[in-house]
């Protein structure tokens, strides 16, 4: 049987401002969220300057957040992170044939006045509807189509649709923004992890599907012979599926994978929006400068 795995990940984030910030707010999604398999057993944030005030909340999505104010003058602003997490397989595997055929899924979901839902389900509904990055459009309904045949399981089909885009777009750093519109991405067939997240949260929505955005780290193996790069890893999205059968399902259609031991999560909304490792205002200081890096460190006797 897979043991449990454990990884120790350091994010640094450092701003070099043109000129000087008077004061500065900052929203961070950087401590890992808890869920039943995956634990944090230490979590430290490094701040310089220090804040002038810090406050630690749960989120609306149940992600930990912190919250940074300083009030003094600076010119640099960095934060580390270190995480030390652990990860344990799932208690059985998931069979996506037993599943159920999405149709059904779909219909559990639609829009019906006054009746109940469960906590599950009234969780999951949630993630049916747009987002600000994700709209729902009639074209991604039909790019998800072929995989989604009448009564195909829902995991099944799910699991087609991440082989597709996976099939068919093509990694490119710098292809895309963050705001570039879904029907681009759709167009040129580019982008990044996030786009590949993004896109596959529309065609799953498109079809009425509850499907929600995973912020987070990927466990990189560098080739054959060459050691692993320290700050070679980076933040990675992915999405995960509401089967009733099973709860949440992960799918990563950037790698083509079904994440379990090597994606570390950190924190889950509608859409990138919601779970921005970081994001702040400030005023003053105009332009800046960031540099951002990531490493994913398993333990020796991690798997």
């Amino acid at each position: 049987m897979t043991r449990a795995v454990r990884y120790r990940v350091r994010h640094a984030t450092h701003y070099a401002y043109q000129g000087v910030v008077s004061r500065s707010q900052q929203l961070l999604h950087l401590a890992p969220r808890a869920h039943p398999r995956q634990r944090c057993l230490d979590h430290e944030l490094a701040i310089e300057p220090a804040p002038s005030r810090r406050s630690d909340r749960i989120d609306g999505f149940g992600n930990p957040v912190s919250v940074l104010e300083f009030e003094r003058a600076h010119r640099t602003l960095a934060i580390v992170s270190s995480i030390h997490v652990e990860l344990r397989p799932r208690a059985r595997p998931v069979d996506e044939a037993s599943s159920p055929p999405w149709e059904d899924v779909a219909a559990r979901y639609a829009y019906r006045a006054a009746r109940a839902l469960d906590d599950a389900d009234f969780d999951a509904i949630g993630f049916r509807f747009e987002s600000p990055f994700v709209g729902v459009d009639p074209r991604f309904a039909d790019y998800a189509r072929e995989c989604f045949g009448a009564r195909t399981p829902l995991l099944a089909a799910a699991q087609a649709l991440m082989e597709k885009i996976h099939r068919e777009f093509t990694y490119e750093p710098g292809a895309t923004q963050i705001a570039t519109p879904l029907a681009e991405v759709l167009a040129t067939r580019r982008g990044v992890c996030q786009d590949y997240a993004h896109f596959m949260l529309a065609c799953l929505r498109a079809l009425g599907l509850p499907a929600r955005y995973v912020s987070g780290y990927l466990r990189t193996r560098p080739p054959p012979g060459r050691p692993r790069l320290v700050g070679a890893d980076a933040s990675h999205a992915w999405v995960a599926v509401y089967c009733p059968a099973n709860g949440w399902v992960d799918f990563d259609p950037t790698n083509r994978v079904r994440p379990e031991l090597e994606h570390v999560t950190l924190a889950w909304g509608r859409d990138f929006g919601d779970v921005s490792p970081q994001r702040g205002v400030i005023l003053g200081s105009g332009t800046h400068a960031l540099t951002v890096d990531v490493s994913v460190t398993p333990e020796p006797d991690a798997h």
